[in-house]
C-alpha cells in the first residue's frame, strides 16, 4: 500500500495518505485467503484509478491557472513560443530531408537484398561493365538468385498522347522482378520475351497517367516506340521508380545489344538480388574470385570488381550530390535548437523571478513545493506543445522549397513529406524542451519557503540564478558565431566554385536539344544532311557567330560515354567518348592547343580522326608532342590530330578528365545512334527572344517531325551545376541569421532584467555623480563580456567544424580569416544592437523616484 500511494500527488499523499494506509489495514487484518487475493486486485485497481482522477483534475485546475497566466502576459507567451517554433520547425525540416536522403528505406519489398556490381579501374572505383562481363558473372557467380542489367536511352514514343521524347530503361534479364514489385495492371516482361527482346513495354504511372488517361484497358494496345511497333504489357504503380523519378519506360534490350560480345564496350548497369542468408561481404568475396578467373581469361582487357548495396549506391551519388552539405544543415538545426532552448530556458528563469511574489502568497496559503513545480512545469509544457505544433506547420510549409535540395536520383515517388517517425521526433523534442528547460526554472522559483518574496523591497535574479542565465547567453552566441563561421565558409567556398574556369565560355550562348529518332536517321547520311541544312541555316543568320552540335553538352547530361580505348605502352584506360560536328569548339570558345579541330571531310572514306584534350594527351603521352599518335578507340585505329582545353565536364567541383572528341560521320550506319550530336550549342549576339524561334522554325523546317527541347543559355547550364549548393548555403546563412537574431534577443533579455534588478544601485550611482555615459559603459561592458566568453568557444568550436567540412570548401582554409571576420563583426553588431536599448533604459532611472519605491 505504502508503495501504491506514490501514484499519487506529493501533496494529495501527504494530506490523505495516513487515513488511506488506516482503511487498508482495517480491511487487512479482516481478510484471509480468496478474500486477501480480492482486496489486492481492488485495491491496486481503485488505487491506479483514483490516482489517474486526481493528476486529472490537478491538471485541469494547472492548465486552467497556466492559459490564464499566458492571456495575461501575450507578449511572453508569443515570443516563448516563437523561438520553440524556429526550434521545432528547423530541426524537423532538416531532419525530414535528412530521413529521406540518408535512411528512408527504398520502396522496394526486396531492398534489402538488393545490390549493384560496378567494374574497378585503378583510377575509378565505380565504371560501367561491358555486357560480356555481366553475362559471365552471372554465369559464373553463385551469392545471387537473379541478375540482370539496363541501360538508360531517350526514345520517341507515339500512341497515348501527342508524339513526344522521353527517358526510359532498356531492360536484360530479370530486372523487373528483381524488386518484388508487382504491375498495377497487366504483367511484367517474361523470360523469353526479354531474352528474344521481345517489343513490348512496361510503363510508368506517371506516363500512364498523363498520355492514356489511367486506361485500365491499355494492356495490349500498339504504341510506337523509335518508329518500331511495341505492344503494352503493363503499367507500374505509381511508388514505383528506377533508376530515379525520370525514367517512363522499361523495355526488353534489343537482342543484338544484349549479345554485345565486346569487352571494351562498357555501357550496361547491373543489379543482382542476394540469395537468402547471403550478405554484402560475402558477395563481394565471391565476386572477387570471379574477377580473378576473368582476369586470368582475358588479361588484356578486364579488371576489378566492386559490389554494393543498392541503398549505398544512392548514397554514393548523394555524396556526391551535396549529402555533406545535408548533413551540416543538420547540424545547423541543432545550433538553432540549442539557442532557442537557451532562449526558452532564460525567458523561463525571469518569468519564475518576476513571479517570486506570487509564489510565496501561494506558498504562504498552503501551497507545497510539489505543487509550486507543478504549475510552472504545466505553463512550460503548454509553451512547448503550442511552439511544436507550430513549428511542424513550419516545416510543413518549408518542405516544398527544401524538397528541391533531395538528388532527382533517388527512386522515391514522393521525396518532400515528413513521415510518421520524424513527428514522433518533433513531438519528442517538443517534449524535452517543454520538460528539460522548464524543470530548472520551475524547481528555482518554488525551491524557497521563506517570505521574501513578499517584501516590496525584494529584489531576485542575483548570485548563481545571474551566472546560469549569464551561461546560457554566452552558450547563445558561441552556437551563433559556429554557424556564422560555418555560412562564411561554405558563402566563401561557392564564390571559389563560381570562379573555376569550366574550360569553356558559357556567355552569349545559347544550348538546344534536338535528338534523332533511330527509325528515321538510321543511316550517318541523313544525319549529316540534317545537321549540315540546320547548322547552315544558323550561320547564316546575322550576329550568329559560331554553331556546331554534340552528343552530350558539359554539365548537362553527364559524362559521356565511357570507353576503353588502347594507346600504345600505356595498356588499357578509360575516357570520356562524344561526337561532335565542325563548328562546335567555336561556338563553346573552348581554346585549340594544338593541330586542328573536327572538319567536314572527316568521314569514314577518311583516315579516322579524333580530337583530344590536354589531359589526355599528358596522360598517354608525356613530353611528347600527341599530333600524329595512334591508339585504338571506339573499335577503330585513330590519329589524333588536334588538342584542346581541358573541359570540366561534370560540373565546376569535379576535376577535368581526359575527353576524346570524335568527328560524327566516322561511325557506321545505326552505330551509336544513341550518343548522335543532339546538343546545339549556338554563340551570338541576339537576345533569345529573337533566336529561339529562329532554331525552332529552322529545324522544323529541317524535319517537319523533329522539335527541340531543353532550350536554356549556358549561363543557366553552368548555373546549375551550383544551385544545390546555393540554396543549401542561403537556408544555412538564413539559420545563422536566425540564431544570431534569438543570440540578440536572449542578450537584451537579460541585460533588460539585470537593469530593472538594479535599478536601486544605478540610482544611488547617479546620486552620487555617475554620469548618464559611466551607466552606458557598464551595461555595454557586461554585454561585451557575455559576447567574449561565447564568442572565444564559438570561434574554436568554428574552426572545428571547417576542419570537418574540408570536402566541402572547395580549397577554402578552414581558419578563413574574412569569414572569421565576418562572424565576429556580425557578433559585435548583435551584442551594440542587443544592449543600446537596456543601457539607454538605465540612463532614464529617476533616483529620487527608485529610492522612494525602495
Amino acid at each position: 500500500m505504502r508503495w501504491l500511494l506514490h501514484l499519487y500527488p506529493t501533496g494529495f499523499r501527504r494530506e490523505y495518505g495516513g487515513a488511506i494506509a488506516a482503511e487498508y489495514r482495517r480491511r487487512r487484518a479482516q481478510a484471509d485467503g480468496i478474500g486477501l487475493i480480492s482486496l489486492w486486485i481492488d485495491t491496486i485497481l481503485d488505487t491506479v484509478g483514483n490516482a489517474l482522477l486526481v493528476h486529472w483534475d490537478l491538471l485541469r485546475q494547472d492548465l486552467r491557472q497556466g492559459i490564464r497566466h499566458l492571456l495575461r502576459t501575450p507578449l511572453f507567451a508569443i515570443t516563448a513560443i516563437g523561438v520553440i517554433a524556429i526550434g521545432i520547425g528547423a530541426n524537423t525540416a532538416a531532419f525530414s530531408l535528412a530521413d529521406i536522403v540518408f535512411l528512408r528505406p527504398l520502396p522496394f519489398p526486396t531492398a534489402g537484398r538488393l545490390v549493384t556490381i560496378w567494374e574497378r579501374e585503378p583510377s575509378y572505383s565505380m565504371t560501367q561493365p561491358s555486357p560480356a562481363n555481366y553475362r559471365d558473372w552471372r554465369d559464373m557467380s553463385h551469392a545471387f538468385d537473379a541478375m540482370g542489367a539496363y541501360h538508360t536511352l531517350s526514345a520517341s514514343l507515339l500512341g497515348g498522347g501527342s508524339p513526344q521524347q522521353i527517358a526510359g530503361i532498356a531492360v536484360h534479364g530479370p530486372l523487373l522482378d528483381l524488386f518484388g514489385v508487382a504491375p498495377l495492371i497487366g504483367h511484367l516482361p517474361s523470360a523469353s520475351e526479354v531474352a528474344q527482346g521481345a517489343p513490348v513495354i512496361v510503363l510508368s504511372y506517371s506516363l500512364w497517367q498523363d498520355d492514356f488517361g489511367s486506361d485500365r484497358n491499355v494492356v495490349g494496345r500498339a504504341v510506337t516506340l523509335e518508329g518500331a511497333p511495341y505492344t503494352v504489357a503493363g503499367v507500374m504503380p505509381r511508388a514505383f521508380a528506377f533508376p530515379d523519378r525520370s525514367v517512363r519506360f522499361w523495355a526488353p534490350m534489343q537482342a543484338a545489344e544484349a549479345h554485345d560480345t565486346e569487352r571494351a564496350n562498357s555501357w550496361f548497369y547491373v543489379v543482382a538480388r542476394l540469395k537468402p542468408g547471403v550478405t554484402v561481404p560475402q558477395a563481394r568475396q565471391e565476386m572477387n574470385r570471379v574477377s580473378t578467373q576473368l582476369e586470368h581469361l582475358y588479361p588484356q582487357t578486364d579488371s576489378g570488381v566492386t559490389v554494393m548495396s543498392l541503398r549505398d549506391t544512392y548514397g554514393v551519388a548523394t555524396e556526391q550530390r551535396g549529402g555533406p552539405l545535408l548533413l551540416a544543415l543538420c547540424g545547423a538545426a541543432l545550433c538553432v535548437l540549442l539557442i532557442s532552448c537557451a532562449n526558452l530556458a532564460s525567458l523561463l528563469l525571469v518569468r519564475a523571478m518576476m513571479r517570486r511574489r506570487e509564489l510565496a502568497v501561494r506558498a504562504a496559503l498552503g501551497a507545497g513545493r510539489d505543487r509550486l513545480v507543478r504549475q510552472l512545469l504545466t505553463e512550460s509544457l503548454l509553451l512547448a506543445l503550442a511552439g511544436g505544433v507550430a513549428g511542424v506547420g513550419l516545416a510543413f510549409a518549408a518542405m516544398p522549397l527544401l524538397g528541391q535540395l533531395v538528388p532527382s536520383t533517388l527512386p522515391l515517388a514522393q521525396s518532400s513529406s515528413i513521415d510518421v517517425r520524424v513527428l514522433a521526433v518533433a513531438a519528442l523534442l517538443t517534449v524535452l524542451t517543454g520538460v528539460g528547460f522548464g524543470v530548472l526554472p520551475a524547481i528555482r522559483a518554488g525551491g524557497g519557503s521563506s517570505f521574501d518574496g513578499l517584501r516590496d523591497g525584494a529584489r531576485g535574479g542575483g548570485g548563481r540564478r545571474a551566472r546560469l542565465r549569464s551561461i546560457l547567453v554566452m552558450a547563445e552566441v558561441a552556437a551563433s558565431v559556429v554557424l556564422l563561421v560555418a555560412a562564411g565558409l561554405l558563402l566563401h567556398a561557392l564564390s571559389r566554385v563560381r570562379a573555376v574556369d569550366p574550360g569553356f565560355r558559357q556567355d552569349q550562348v545559347m544550348t538546344f536539344h534536338t535528338e534523332l529518332p533511330l527509325y528515321r536517321y538510321w543511316r550517318v547520311s541523313e544525319r549529316a544532311a540534317f545537321y549540315r541544312q540546320v547548322l547552315d541555316r544558323i550561320r547564316a543568320t546575322p550576329g550568329v557567330q559560331a554553331a556546331g552540335y554534340i552528343s552530350s553538352l558539359p554539365m548537362k547530361w553527364g559524362g559521356g560515354i565511357w570507353t576503353v580505348g588502347i594507346v600504345p605502352d600505356t595498356g588499357f584506360r578509360h575516357a570520356s567518348l562524344r561526337f561532335v560536328t565542325p563548328g562546335y569548339f567555336g561556338a563553346m570558345r573552348i581554346q585549340l592547343q594544338n593541330g586542328r579541330t573536327v572538319a567536314d571531310g572527316d568521314t569514314r572514306a577518311a583516315p579516322f580522326v579524333a580530337v583530344v584534350s590536354a589531359s589526355f594527351a599528358e596522360r598517354f603521352w608525356p613530353g611528347r608532342s600527341p599530333i600524329g599518335q595512334h591508339f585504338n578507340f571506339a573499335f577503330a585505329d585513330r590519329t589524333v590530330v588536334g588538342v584542346v582545353h581541358d573541359v570540366r565536364v561534370r560540373g565546376p567541383e569535379r576535376e577535368s578528365e581526359p575527353q576524346v572528341y570524335l568527328p560524327f560521320q566516322q561511325v557506321g550506319d545505326s552505330s551509336l545512334i544513341s550518343y548522335a550530336p543532339a546538343d546545339l550549342a549556338v554563340r551570338s549576339t541576339l537576345p533569345p527572344t529573337a533566336l529561339v524561334p529562329l532554331v525552332r522554325r529552322i529545324v522544323r523546317d529541317a524535319d517537319p517531325l523533329q522539335a527541340i527541347s531543353d532550350v536554356a543559355s549556358l549561363q543557366d547550364v553552368v548555373d546549375q551545376q551550383t544551385v544545390s549548393r546555393a540554396v543549401q548555403v542561403r537556408v544555412l546563412a538564413a539559420f545563422a541569421l536566425v540564431a544570431v537574431l534569438l543570440a540578440g534577443i536572449g542578450l537584451y533579455g537579460l541585460l533588460a532584467f539585470a537593469v530593472s534588478q538594479r535599478r536601486q544601485e544605478m540610482a544611488i550611482r547617479m546620486a552620487l555623480g555617475a554620469r548618464s555615459g559611466q551607466i552606458v559603459r557598464m551595461i555595454l561592458g557586461y554585454g561585451g563580456a557575455l559576447a567574449l566568453g561565447g564568442v572565444i568557444p564559438g570561434a574554436l568550436i568554428g574552426y572545428a567544424a571547417g576542419r570537418g567540412m574540408n570536402s566541402l570548401l572547395a580549397g577554402v582554409d578552414a581558419f578563413d580569416i574574412p569569414s572569421f571576420a565576418a562572424a565576429m563583426l556580425l557578433c559585435a553588431v548583435m551584442v551594440l544592437v542587443g544592449s543600446l536599448v537596456p543601457a539607454w533604459r538605465a540612463t532614464r532611472v529617476a533616483p529620487g523616484s527608485v529610492m522612494r519605491a525602495e
